[in-house]
């Protein structure tokens, strides 16, 4: 015969309030000033619902009844709070990493801000011809600069560079071959890599030559009546050095011409100016490849550029209209805001030699490292007029980040700060909580503040944020 058991009761259950109960309690009834009484009940279900479930998962009895509302009132509150106060927020970039995607990449120039607030206030000119006030071209003005810095026939955008890729590929090779070295299958940010993406272009990559060495004779032998185009893309999150050969740009747009086939070129970063002159190591530069012979360069407009996220096309006139022409591209396009301060963001490059000063990322860039000591030792003054911490100044090193200049280290100094009353992690958790928060690195127990992407007025905002910690 058949043994039956019985759980144990768990009577901490039994000591939950009820959803009446916690809605009537002056702390949450105060939240109702910030949103309605039944998304209030709908937060509150969740969160007792919730805890009811640990309760039983963890068959704990040791919890009280006013220990139990009070669980529940924090944790509608705080979900409340999760809910209505923005999630993204300014923040102190002290990483040293000039181009931090989990920071939201470029700082954009003090005109493209005051662009950004202009559009967002009212309406526009997004797609009507003012001089005719019939309908218009978004992506005219756009194109009008890209094509005049680049040199390129014409040029559109999409939302990001990956998309920029798959647009192209969609339009010139979709069901067809596109040939592309081993050496360049690169794998981008949040493990997203171009073999992938080729894929979901509808193209059937072809793979030619090995890592380290692929010749212009293995494109010329892949290439069949399946071919559609030939497709070079940049390393710029990494470089492959040492025993290595390469196919250039010039001698691969030779085979496609000779074979009357397109040739992509996926810049990933995408530079207009010559980077030397700033006192940063040489990288491609977008009019090189179209004087190399590239029919289509992909590049992002969030990078070295300094503008918002967009993936910019440039080249051949008539590739372009074929591309403007796909479906996806409605899918792909930017809105007002992005082509707006894209816009604004090109604008810069037509004055090179002024540049530096009204580009924030090129300004960061380029900075004399004196600079930047200067300013580290001035934040360093000031963080030891406080107590319980121990502060150092010592040689750094920054990046551009987001793949842009992937193997230049750039000299830079930062602040080591030592607490007595947190961990270096700790300290670094409680920064990320202050007003505004300070995104910092830890290394050897220590915790760091570059100097580098830190702005001189961010200096007094970044000392109140220590004053904060020692007030905990």
């Amino acid at each position: 015969m058949a043994m039956r058991f019985m759980s144990k009761p768990n009577k901490t259950l039994r000591k939950l309030p009820s959803v009446d109960a916690v809605l009537r309690h002056p702390q949450v009834v105060i939240l109702q000033e910030l949103l309605a009484p039944q998304f209030l009940a709908r937060i509150t279900r969740e969160a007792l619902g919730k805890l009811r479930q640990e309760l039983q998962d963890n068959r704990s009895e040791s919890m009280t009844s006013e220990q139990l509302l009070a669980i529940s009132i924090e944790r509608v509150s705080k979900r409340v709070r999760s809910l209505t106060e923005p999630g993204l927020r300014k923040v102190i970039n002290a990483t040293g990493i000039i181009l931090h995607t989990g920071l939201g990449r470029a700082v954009f120039a003090p005109e493209t801000r005051d662009r950004l607030m202009e559009i967002a206030d009212g309406y526009c000119n997004l797609e009507m011809d003012l001089e005719s006030g019939k309908r218009g071209d978004r992506q005219e003005r756009v194109a009008r600069l890209l094509s005049l810095l680049t040199g390129g026939e014409a040029a559109c955008v999409v939302n990001n560079n990956a998309a920029a890729v798959m647009l192209v590929l969609n339009t010139l090779a979709d069901r067809k071959e596109v040939i592309v070295s081993r050496g360049e299958l690169i794998e981008i940010g949040g493990s997203f890599r171009l073999p992938e993406i080729v894929k979901k272009s509808g193209a059937r990559l072809v793979e030619v030559g090995t890592t380290n060495k692929t010749r212009a004779s293995d494109y010329a032998k892949a290439i069949t009546h399946r071919t559609a185009a030939l497709m070079k893309v940049h390393t710029s999150n990494y470089r492959i050095q040492g025993f290595t050969e390469d196919t250039g740009l010039a001698e691969l747009s030779k085979i496609g011409r000779a074979h009357q086939l397109p040739v992509v070129h996926d810049l990933g970063g995408g530079i207009l100016i010559d980077l030397k002159n700033f006192g940063v190591p040489e990288e491609p530069i977008v009019e090189d490849s179209i004087k190399a012979g590239a029919s289509l360069i992909t590049f992002s407009g969030d990078k070295i550029i300094g503008g918002p996220q967009a993936g910019l096309i440039v080249g051949d006139a008539a590739l372009i209209q074929r591309v403007n022409r796909n479906p996806l591209m409605r899918a792909l396009r930017c809105d007002k805001i992005t082509l707006s301060l894209l816009e604004v963001s090109l604008q810069l490059f037509l004055k090179p030699n002024e540049i530096q000063d009204r580009h924030p990322v090129l300004r960061m860039l380029s900075e004399p490292l004196e600079s930047v000591q200067q300013r580290a030792l001035a934040i360093a003054s000031k963080l030891r007029d406080m107590r319980d911490f121990e502060i150092v100044v010592d040689k750094s090193t920054a990046e551009a980040g987001s793949g842009a200049l992937p193997v230049e280290a750039l000299p830079s100094y930062a602040v080591g700060i030592r607490s007595e009353k947190f961990s270096d992690t700790t300290l670094a958790a409680r920064l990320r909580r202050t007003e505004p928060p300070v995104i910092a690195y830890t290394r050897n127990r220590w915790l760091w503040l570059d100097a580098r992407t830190i702005h001189p007025m961010e200096i007094d905002k970044l000392v109140g944020a220590f004053a904060t910690l020692q007030e905990a």
